[in-house]
């Protein structure tokens, strides 16, 4: 990506919570940018000491001084803080700078209109919080300020810490329930799981580690055999055997009805965050 203007900062943070940690924890241990090429801001003094002191990042509690000097600009504070925050930033960014947003119900219009400029470069994304250990998975929809080569030079950025798919933005509340905040969904069934497993005899810190590793290993196998899910679920239920019987009773308690109304719980308020 060329561009007229000289940046001192590859890219650039302002919030520094967990996922920008995440985000930049993976961008770093991935080569994409070395540390010195990050700055990154927050209001708390003592977040910004840890980082720098843990990842050797520059770091500042001036969000200006991350609008004036990163090429490539994240927006990672929560969606309640986007129009104070870039009502102090929009002076001082350029249409040569890309600016990523990562927080739900923040529409590109609405982006554009809090900027004051139809001129800048403006991708919004949906990461989820598998970020911290680079196996996130991102959402990505561009304005149309955007060319090709800049949006695969993010996705390239993105790619530090999971994958990522361009997706038409009408999607992005759909994704913020069935990856962004679905993490916390599965957590709790890994939970629920080591709970019963307990209850059963078995040491607790074992029984994590078997239900968390059965999860990644059938999230694994969705992903890698491209068989339906309900395919791979037939493959494990034998005649008149154990896990058609644990089936039939999660059915009998309406686990997809719940995690189906749940998630669509999750759209609606995703959308009403960017009224």
């Amino acid at each position: 990506m060329e561009n007229t203007q000289k940046f001192s900062k590859k890219l650039g943070f302002i919030g520094a919570g967990n996922m920008a940690t995440a985000m930049m924890s993976g961008i770093v241990s991935g080569e994409i940018f070395r540390a010195n090429e990050i700055i990154m801001s927050d209001v708390s003094s003592d977040r910004l000491a840890f980082i720098s002191e843990k990842y050797g990042v520059e770091v500042t509690t001036d969000n200006i001084a991350v609008a004036k000097n990163a090429e490539v600009m994240i927006l990672a504070v929560k969606p309640q803080y986007y129009t104070q925050v870039i009502t102090e930033i929009a002076p001082f960014v350029t249409k040569e700078q890309l600016i990523i947003t990562i927080a739900p119900g923040q529409t590109l219009s609405s982006l554009t209109e809090r900027f004051g400029s139809d001129d800048l470069k403006i991708i919004r994304t949906m990461p989820n919080t598998p970020a911290m250990v680079g196996a996130g998975i991102t959402a990505v929809t561009p304005n149309a300020n955007v060319t090709a080569e800049e949006l695969e030079y993010v996705r390239t950025i993105l790619g530090g810490f999971g994958i990522s798919e361009v997706i038409s933005e009408h999607l992005m509340d759909a994704v913020v329930s069935v990856s962004g905040s679905s993490p916390a969904y599965v957590f709790m069934f890994i939970e629920a799981m080591a709970d019963a497993a307990v209850a059963d005899g078995m040491p607790r810190a074992q029984a994590y580690r078997f239900a968390a590793q059965a999860v990644m290993g059938s999230a694994k196998m969705v992903l890698e055999t491209g068989k339906h899910p309900g395919e791979l679920k037939d493959m494990v239920c034998s005649p008149a055997g154990t896990t058609i019987e644990a089936v039939r009773v999660l059915e009998e308690k309406g686990l997809r009805s719940a995690v189906i109304e749940a998630m669509k719980a999750c759209t609606e308020r995703s959308r009403s965050l960017g009224k």
